[in-house]
């Protein structure tokens, strides 16, 4: 009897373990992907017409993005870009 118990409970840690299995990845995947890379995000030096990183809801002074990993310019500017209101 004692057996079936060990079973019983073997049971139950291997099924909260593969439920849990699922979560801890998609956390995992989510922390890798917070940031792009410049070519994913399309960056480039140079403003696109009257649009800069510097007038970006997304900009964080001095250099950098919260999207977009790596040091950029003020008047830089990338697909992600969403203007201040």
């Amino acid at each position: 009897m004692a057996k079936r118990q060990t079973g019983r409970s073997r049971r139950a840690f291997i099924g909260a373990a593969m439920a849990g299995l699922p979560a801890t990845l998609l956390l995992r995947t989510a922390a890798a992907f917070d940031k792009m890379t410049k070519p994913q995000a399309e960056y480039r030096d140079t403003p696109n017409g009257i649009y800069s990183c510097g007038m970006c809801m997304l900009f964080v002074a001095p250099d950098g993005c919260k999207v977009v990993e790596g040091a950029i310019s003020k008047d830089g500017w990338c697909k992600a870009f969403a203007a201040v209101d």
